[in-house]
C-alpha cells in the first residue's frame, strides 16, 4: 500500500506538476530547518533546500514507491550538506542569525519532556535557542542523528539508512547525543529534574 508521499511521487513520474508543488509544500519547511540547524546560515538553508526539492524532482524517475520517501529524500539532503561543507568548510558554520520561528517546534516539544521539568517547559523558544547551539559541540555523527530523530521526526530505521549506520549504532549515537547534551545543560540548571532515558 502506498503512503501519501509515494502516491505524490507516482504522480509526479507520470508528469503531474501539481504533484511536485504538494510536495514542496509538505517538505520545504522541514528541509529548511535540518539546514538551519547543521550549517547556522538562513541562505545557504534556503538554498539546500530547494536544491533538495529540485533534485528530488529531477531524479523522481529513480525513487520506487515503497514507502521510504523520506529517508531517500534526507539521503539527497544529506549528501547536499556534506558536499555544501566541504566546499565552504571555511565558513558553512559561522552563524548568520538565528531563526526567528512563530510556530511551535515539534521536535523540541518532543524532547522538552525528555530534559525540562514542566516549569522550564515554558521557556522552549529560549531553550531550542541553547539547544542548537549545544549542538554544535557535539560530534557531527551524533548531531545528524539527533537532528534527524528529534527534528525531523524520521524513526531511527530511517535515520540509520541516511547515514549508512547500522540500527545499533544509531541507537548509540542518539544516546550519547542525548547525554552529552544533558551533560552541557546541567551547569546552566536546565534538566536536573528529569533523567530518563
Amino acid at each position: 500500500m502506498y503512503d501519501d508521499n509515494d502516491r505524490l511521487m507516482i504522480r509526479l513520474q507520470e508528469g503531474d506538476a501539481n504533484a511536485f508543488t504538494e510536495l514542496v509544500g509538505q517538505h520545504q519547511s522541514p528541509l529548511h530547518g535540518y539546514f538551519l540547524r547543521n550549517t547556522r546560515d538562513w541562505q545557504l538553508s534556503e538554498d539546500l533546500s530547494q536544491e533538495t526539492l529540485l533534485r528530488v524532482y529531477n531524479q523522481a524517475w529513480d525513487y520506487l514507491p515503497v514507502g521510504r520517501f523520506k529517508p531517500w529524500m534526507y539521503r539527497i539532503a544529506r549528501n547536499l550538506l556534506i558536499d555544501s561543507v566541504r566546499k565552504r568548510s571555511h565558513d558553512a558554520l559561522i552563524r548568520a542569525f538565528q531563526a526567528q520561528n512563530d510556530e511551535a517546534d515539534s521536535g523540541l516539544s518532543r524532547i522538552a519532556g525528555e530534559l525540562l521539568t514542566a516549569e522550564q517547559q515554558a521557556g522552549q523558544r529560549e531553550f531550542a535557542g541553547i539547544v542548537d547551539q549545544l549542538l554544535e559541540e557535539i560530534p557531527e555523527d551524533q548531531r545528524q542523528t539527533f537532528v534527524l530523530h528529534h527534528y525531523v521526526g524520521l524513526d531511527l530505521a530511517e535515520v540509520a539508512e541516511i547515514l549508512d549506520a547500522n540500527l545499533a549504532t544509531t541507537k548509540s549515537r542518539l544516546r550519547l547525543a542525548r547525554e552529552k547534551l544533558r551533560e552541557k545543560l546541567r551547569p546552566l540548571g536546565i534538566g536536573q529534574g528529569s533523567d530518563r532515558n
